[in-house]
């Protein structure tokens, strides 16, 4: 294009080539985006090609298993391993049972999965995109189901560029209709983690479930079955952030798949006939299939890539190749850029456990590892009792009629445990001593015990009133309710909280 309009600016206008001017127009009408070209990954054998499938199997497995695992909870709590009870605002974890004001261990969970997301790419680049990803994981699983049903890549490659044809509709009937299986199996499943799935199956299959299950169902359906059947490498390359962020935790110690040019070049397909005729041959001898294995259709011999998985499939197809021609494998392998530099200086240097110990690395595991401890030491320690008290506001107090100052609140008690606990509420710090406790009833007492059902939160109206106003310190009298767990099964847990009692000559509300 720049020799084109080179010539333009420097011939005569008159003496400008025909066919020039036909290359000018054609380029500038040239979209700028090339239409997608299918990929049809080779099947491989080899390390990383079963290390890939057993991490597909147990992440998998996971996936469609954990709903049905069931765990043994005291009370009524429901006996579902891992759910996320969203009508009782609850999420239950084995033995663990997170409420909706400890959130802060949900958000802890992200914190920790964000930054261990950076270690994992610092250390290994993006291992996680190429072996842990759902894209990646149900894009191997579909590509497994294309294979069989349509044979390997030349078979799919001929397979597209034959006429449509009876064998053909029912090859590609086959293959949908397991890929939708699978889809349907995916939403399916997801919808078990929000309620008893032993339950909701039985009412999925008899109509019963609610709408928005299916909704739910049918929503995580279509993208499975477009995303891992037909966009495959697109979500991967246009649709995924990570990416373009990946290479700000890249540095010259982060293992990546790497082609070894300065081992491989020059790269010749007739090896023999070359040494014959004097010439010294790379080890890579062009057969193309690190190419043919890559599931979003690079070359790795270009080098370090935006569309790269290091997903290392190209190593065992290269490594296979090397094997047959007596070459040593490595040709294509996990290395550094540091290694990558040394080799080409001529120096001979291998990868070892060290190069994972470095400033930024360390930086990471120590950020990952202090949020996970912070939450285990408060999730060990958190009390399972929790305690609220509202004051009335309107209004701030009354003046019985034998002239005593009286104050409402609402005293909220949350059990947290799976059994019936009794505790007993009674106040501290009085001003003067004066001060007594008034049930919603009209009984006065020191004391009273309040009884809270298992997992609930219970509401208690006391009032609190004093007969003598002259011993009140100030128009704002600080106190504390004080609770205090009866006959506990273990240690007993008590909570004070602080309050204001508010006398006669309070204008204003205090925060």
């Amino acid at each position: 294009m720049v020799q084109i309009l080179n010539t333009l600016d420097t011939a005569p206008s008159a003496e400008v080539d025909t066919h020039d001017a036909q290359a000018v127009n054609k380029a500038e009408n040239r979209s700028l985006y090339a239409s997608r070209a299918a990929i049809h990954p080779k099947s491989v054998h080899g390390t990383f090609r079963r290390l890939k499938w057993i991490l597909l199997v147990v992440l998998l497995g996971i996936y469609y298993i954990s709903p049905f695992l069931r765990w043994d909870r005291p009370g009524n709590a429901p006996d579902q391993a891992i759910l996320i009870d969203l009508a009782n605002r609850r999420f239950y974890f084995f033995f663990i049972e997170i409420w909706p004001q400890e959130f802060y261990y949900v958000a802890g969970l992200l914190i920790m999965a964000g930054v261990g997301l950076v270690l994992v790419t610092s250390l290994f680049g993006r291992a996680w995109c190429g072996y842990a990803c759902p894209q990646t994981v149900w894009t191997d699983l579909f590509i497994w189901v294309e294979s069989k049903i349509e044979g390997d890549r030349n078979a799919r490659i001929r397979l597209d560029a034959a006429p449509w044809s009876a064998g053909k509709l029912m090859k590609r009937s086959a293959k949908m209709a397991v890929w939708l299986l699978i889809a349907i199996a995916t939403g399916g499943f997801w919808v078990f983690y929000f309620a008893d799935a032993p339950t909701l199956l039985v009412e999925l299959v008899t109509g019963a479930a609610p709408s928005v299950a299916y909704f739910t169902i049918a929503i995580l359906t279509a993208t499975t079955f477009i995303f891992a059947g037909f966009m495959r490498e697109q979500v991967c390359t246009y649709m995924c952030p990570w990416p373009r962020i990946q290479g700000a935790m890249l540095d010259e110690d982060s293992l990546i798949v790497t082609y070894n040019a300065w081992r491989g070049e020059p790269r010749m397909a007739g090896r023999k006939k070359a040494e014959a005729q004097g010439l010294k041959p790379g080890d890579c001898v062009d057969c193309n299939a690190c190419v043919a294995v890559c599931p979003m259709g690079i070359d790795i011999r270009d080098g370090n890539q935006l569309e790269c998985i290091n997903c290392a499939l190209c190593i065992d197809a290269c490594d296979a190749v090397m094997e047959k021609v007596g070459s040593p494998k490595g040709l294509i392998n996990y290395t550094t850029s540091s290694l990558y530099a040394a080799n080409v200086a001529g120096k001979d240097t291998h990868w070892n456990w060290r190069h994972l110990l470095r400033p930024r690395t360390a930086i990471y595991f120590t950020m990952w590892l202090g949020v996970g401890l912070a939450m285990l030491v408060t999730l060990l320690n958190r009390s399972q009792l929790d305690v609220n008290v509202v004051p009335d506001r309107n209004p701030l107090y009354v003046t019985l009629s034998d002239g005593a100052i009286r104050n409402g609140y609402t005293v909220k008690i949350l059990n947290k445990r799976q059994q019936e606990r009794t505790f007993r509420l009674t106040l501290e710090d009085l001003p003067g001593g004066s001060m007594e406790l008034v049930g919603a009833s009209g009984a006065r007492g020191a004391s009273f015990d309040i009884t809270v059902e298992p997992d609930k939160l219970k509401a208690v109206k006391v009032y609190v009133a004093t007969a003598d106003e002259a011993v009140l310190e100030d128009e704002h009298n600080r106190f504390h309710f004080r609770i205090e767990e009866l006959h506990p099964e273990g240690m007993a847990e008590t909570a004070r909280y602080d309050a204001i009692f508010h006398a006669p000559g309070t204008d204003e509300e205090e925060d």
